[in-house]
């Protein structure tokens, strides 16, 4: 390994410190910094919201940099004093703030995954690190110590180089992919012959496959043996076997859920507590979101091997049962006509089928009726729905003096002889 550009540097910057010329410019340019430093944080609170906030956020302070140290160079070159220095700060700078400009632009644009938006700053940070060792004539020595730090695997040698090269590759690989599986996804959506979980099942396949695809031209591009891989496959599989079955059966029964369509975005579901609509399926988990806004992640496999109660399988029109109890002085047959009555004026009561009325039976404290309506939006709510006729019930009996008991007990007392005392023991 050639490590002669990284002492020629050393000695360079040795001999420097010992001319007063660049001690002079050194000086200059830590000021030049310290002032950039304080101005980006002074300056971004003063930062707006939006997208605007966004990019002049991540390019303020490089930008300051950059027009610091132009100014510093200006005054250096006026005075005669040697400005090398302030100029390799100024095209780092500069640098900086094309790197994160055109990263914030292709993901305003692209808009890629969330593991690609979380790694912005990452990928950023690398590739400026790779144009700041370009500048400084350190690149060829650095790409030098990280492909003699290496292990061996077999007949493969693995470096760090490889490691960042296979970074890389895998990174643009998977924005390109992440960019061809959205146009996919939304050419799917728009084919509504198809059903939606037909769609959803077929993007995230295509999804899947792309990623998947890209993971191994990204290997292959650093010269690993894809065979090499079977040790790595294997023990893999036994730890899929062992600590990651529960992951990859909720991998899996999500590709069943999608496949066999009995649970679509949109549907109204009701899995033991949990009552809602399915927002998204995703490849662990099916987002249901309740009628109070919280969503709930119930996992793939708990939908496979438990009851799951879907109120718009196959019709989206379901039947309400609403009991009520009339005191046994009243006349079941006109009560039975109001609450069907009632019923007929709700907006969300479907008239076909019609509501009807039954007599049930006859209860410890009243006569049991039950009201059985038919409704075509389960999304909207079961519980409002069914809060409104109870409601109205109570209105129309009210007006028409029939009575909703309560409980009644009957209480018998028992007479207790008194005991013979005239008997003497």
């Amino acid at each position: 390994m050639d490590l002669q550009p990284l002492h020629d540097a050393y000695q360079s910057a040795q001999t420097s410190l010992r001319d007063p010329l660049q001690l002079v410019q050194l000086a200059v340019t830590v000021l030049a910094l310290t002032l950039a430093m304080w101005l980006g944080r002074r300056w971004r609170s003063d930062i707006g919201e939006g997208w605007l906030h966004d990019l002049r956020l991540r390019l303020l302070r490089p930008a300051l940099v950059f027009g610091v140290a132009l100014l510093g160079l200006v005054v250096l070159r006026a005075l005669g004093l040697p400005s090398q220095g302030l100029a390799l700060v100024m095209s780092l700078a500069l640098s900086l703030v094309l790197i994160r400009g055109f990263a914030y632009l292709l993901r305003r644009v692209l808009k890629p995954g969330p593991l690609l938006e979380a790694s912005e700053h990452l990928i950023t940070g690398l590739v400026w690190l790779a144009v700041a060792l370009y500048l400084l004539d350190w690149l060829a020595p650095s790409l030098q110590m990280l492909e003699a730090a290496a292990v061996q695997f077999g007949d493969t040698r693995f470096s760090l180089l490889n490691l960042l090269v296979l970074l890389g590759v895998a990174a643009a690989l998977l924005l390109l992919g992440g960019l061809c599986a959205g146009i996919v996804e939304r050419r799917l959506m728009d084919m509504q012959e198809l059903s939606i979980g037909l769609r959803v099942g077929m993007a995230k396949v295509v999804r899947f496959v792309l990623v998947l695809i890209a993971l191994l031209v990204a290997l292959n591009a650093v010269g690993i043996n894809l065979t090499s891989l079977a040790v790595f496959s294997g023990a893999l599989g036994v730890g899929l076997g062992f600590g990651l079955q529960r992951i990859a059966s909720n991998f899996i029964s999500g590709f069943i859920l999608v496949m066999d369509r009995s649970i679509r975005p949109g549907d109204v579901i009701t899995v033991g507590e949990s009552f809602g609509w399915v927002q998204q399926l995703n490849a662990r988990y099916v987002v249901v979101r309740n009628r109070d806004g919280v969503d709930t992640l119930i996992p793939n496999e708990n939908l496979i091997t438990s009851e799951v109660i879907n109120w718009s399988f196959a019709d989206t029109t379901v039947r309400l049962k609403v009991p009520v109890q009339i005191s046994y002085k009243d006349e079941p047959a006109e009560a039975m006509a109001l609450m069907v009555d009632m019923a007929r004026g709700c907006p969300r009561v479907e008239q076909l089928p019609e509501p009807v009325a039954r007599l049930m039976g006859f209860g410890d404290s009243g006569i049991d009726l039950e009201l059985r309506v038919w409704i075509k939006d389960p999304q909207e709510g079961i519980n409002n729905i069914r809060s409104d006729l109870n409601l109205g019930i109570w209105k129309v009996f009210k007006q028409a003096g029939i009575t909703i008991p309560y409980p009644q007990r009957d209480v018998h007392l028992r007479t207790v002889e008194k005991p013979d005392t005239s008997r003497e023991l």
